[in-house]
C-alpha cells in the first residue's frame, strides 16, 4: 500500500479546499514521496468523503504541478529532476525578489523592526545549536509577512505553488555545512534593507539569497536529491 496509514480524519463533506490543503502539506513534507501513488479509495476512506471529491482534489493538485494522473495507472506524486529544480529556482529568485520589493513599497519601514530583532541572538543560538526547526519557523514567518505585505494575490499564488514543490529541498539545504550561518547573514541583510525602506536593495539582496541557496543545491546535489 503506497499511501500512509493514518487515522480517519473528517473534513467538511463539501470542502475540497480543505482536502487539497492537507494533501498539499503531505506532499510538501514528503509524507507522500515523489513517485508515490495516491489511491482514490484510500483517501476517500481516510477523510470520509466521496471519490468524486477526491477526484476534484486531484484535479487541483494536478493544476499546481504536484501530481500527475496517468491513464490506467492513477495519480502519482510528481518527481522533479535536477534540471527542473534548477529551473524552479531561477523563477523563484525573480519572484522572491519582486515580493520583497513590493512588500517594502507597501509598508512602513518600522513595521519590519520586530523581525530584525527576531533575527538577532536567538537566531544565532538556533544556528549554533543546530535548532533547525526553530530556524525554519522564523524563515516561514518572514515569508508569510512579506507575501502579505506585497498585496499581490497573483504573486502570492505563484510563490505558494513554488513553495509546495521546494519546501522539503529547502529544509535539506539548510542543514548542509555552513548554509544556515550564511543564510542568516543574508536574511539579516535583507531585513536591514527593508527596515531602511530601501526596496531596490532589499530585492537585490533577496535575489542573492535565493541564488546562494541554488548554488548550495548544485554543490551538494548528490546528497540532497
Amino acid at each position: 500500500m503506497n499511501t500512509l496509514a493514518k487515522k480517519t480524519r473528517r473534513i467538511p463533506r463539501n470542502s475540497v479546499t480543505d482536502l487539497v490543503k492537507v494533501l498539499r502539506e503531505r506532499i510538501a513534507q514528503h509524507e507522500y514521496l515523489p513517485g508515490a501513488k495516491l489511491l482514490e479509495n484510500d483517501i476517500a476512506g481516510e477523510f470520509n468523503v466521496s471519490r468524486a471529491r477526491v477526484r476534484e482534489a486531484f484535479g487541483a493538485l494536478e493544476s499546481r504541478g504536484l501530481i500527475q494522473r496517468i491513464p490506467n495507472r492513477g495519480a502519482e506524486v510528481v518527481r522533479l529532476d535536477l534540471a527542473q529544480m534548477f529551473a524552479i529556482y531561477e523563477v523563484r529568485e525573480i519572484l522572491e525578489g519582486l515580493c520583497v520589493r513590493l512588500a517594502v513599497q507597501n509598508s512602513k519601514p518600522e513595521s519590519w523592526q520586530d523581525l530584525v530583532v527576531q533575527f538577532g541572538r536567538d537566531m544565532e543560538r538556533h544556528v549554533r545549536n543546530g535548532e533547525f526547526e526553530e530556524y525554519i519557523g522564523k524563515l516561514e514567518l518572514v515569508r508569510r509577512r512579506t507575501t502579505e505585505a506585497a498585496r499581490n494575490p497573483v504573486l502570492a499564488e505563484m510563490l505558494d505553488s513554488i513553495n509546495d514543490k521546494t519546501r522539503e529541498i529547502m529544509r535539506r539545504i539548510i542543514i548542509l555545512p555552513g548554509r544556515a550561518a550564511e543564510g542568516l547573514k543574508q536574511h539579516r541583510a535583507v531585513l536591514a534593507a527593508m527596515r531602511k525602506g530601501d526596496a531596490a536593495l532589499a530585492e537585490k539582496l533577496k535575489r542573492g539569497n535565493i541564488r546562494s541557496s541554488r548554488e548550495f543545491l548544485e554543490r551538494y546535489q548528490s546528497f540532497i536529491l
